[in-house]
């Protein structure tokens, strides 16, 4: 602490991101990036940029990039917000559209970056408990609110709210903005983009960095009302008018245009997945239903934090967290099938 921070620095809490080892020859299955790397497509795009355009400042509007995500899903560019990383555009949804009269909602076990946020903001917020399988359930949001936000699946859990059931919350709340965060939505569920056109309440934030293997990059998006897109458009150029560099832009347009590539690799990581899923089970541990790149998984005589030390020895990386809930859980990123089985021989010895 330093007599120069202010008082508003001094009181803030900060996210903390997963561990990024130095060590090599880990196996590294802590923070959810793909094991495949990004699209060759993407890849090119970005090479072609490296010219002596980088002198010139990048589009601000990213309109070639929020053209390829308009057409990706069937939505208007006026529709797209585009930034550095889905971080920062949830960072903006949070100064630009929720509102401070009202508690903020969002689940107890959820992304820790939520309350984070409300402490940068000011923003009341409640967290609402997960049911005992860890589940959201709806009825419990009809509640006064100054907007609802949740990870869709769930994070770090994995679960997934069927898109029927975030229609009803859309229709309980209509006075309040919801926004569903789909980092992990490629992986087994159906993105509520589908509903933006009938709610304009409806904001959904969007990464490349898992499905699309871009973690790298720091690429993110926003896809809902115009008039929604427009207040985070203002606090963009109120903050940085030019979030994304030209080489973002192009590989990131050009992954989105790869669908072929994408799907692919969608499916390796959602066989490995049930192929992790089977492994753990078979050693006796519970498994959380996921529709992530991720799975969550206890055991039920084997302490969770015993188990990441003795993984971590044998130089597998998996992340533990302390929170009351879920300290007996162990979320474990599915890696390509060497990683897995390294995962799964690691563990017969614990």
């Amino acid at each position: 602490m330093s007599k120069f921070w202010s008082p508003f620095v001094k009181d803030l809490v900060p996210y903390v991101p997963g561990e990024q080892p130095k060590l090599a020859r880990l196996v590294k299955l802590n923070t959810n990036e793909n094991p495949y790397g990004p699209s060759p497509r993407a890849i090119a795009a970005m090479q072609a940029e490296l010219n002596d355009n980088l002198r010139l400042y990048p589009d601000p509007n990213g309109e070639r990039l929020k053209q390829a995500v308009a057409d990706y899903y069937g939505v208007t560019p006026a529709q797209v917000f585009v930034g550095n990383g889905s971080d920062e555009v949830l960072a903006h949804a949070f100064h630009g559209l929720f509102q401070h009269d009202k508690p903020l909602l969002f689940p107890d076990i959820s992304y820790s970056f939520y309350p984070v946020y409300c402490g940068l903001y000011g923003i009341a917020s409640e967290a609402i408990a997960l049911d005992e399988q860890f589940q959201i359930r709806v009825e419990d949001y009809a509640r006064p609110n100054g907007g609802i936000v949740f990870p869709n699946p769930n994070a770090p859990t994995g679960c997934l709210l069927a898109l029927d059931a975030i229609e009803r919350l859309l229709k309980a709340n209509p006075d309040s903005v919801v926004l569903v965060d789909e980092a992990y939505i490629d992986f087994g569920g159906q993105s509520a983009i589908a509903l933006v056109d009938q709610y304009p309440n409806l904001l959904v934030t969007q990464t490349l960095s898992k499905s699309r293997s871009l973690a790298g990059l720091r690429v993110g998006l926003a896809v809902g009302h115009p008039q929604l897109i427009e207040a985070l458009e203002r606090i963009k150029n109120s903050f940085n008018s030019y979030p994304l560099d030209r080489l973002a832009i192009a590989g990131a347009a050009a992954a989105f245009e790869d669908r072929a590539y994408f799907e692919q690799t969608c499916r390796q990581v959602i066989d490995s997945r049930e192929s992790v899923v089977a492994g753990l089970q078979a050693l006796g541990f519970e498994v959380l239903p996921s529709a992530a790149n991720f799975v969550f998984a206890r055991h039920p005589h084997k302490d969770a934090a015993t188990l990441a030390a003795g993984l971590r020895e044998q130089g597998v990386i998996v992340r533990h967290f302390t929170q009351a809930r879920i300290a007996q859980f162990l979320r474990i990123s599915i890696g390509a099938p060497e990683q897995n089985q390294a995962l799964l021989d690691a563990l017969q010895g614990l």
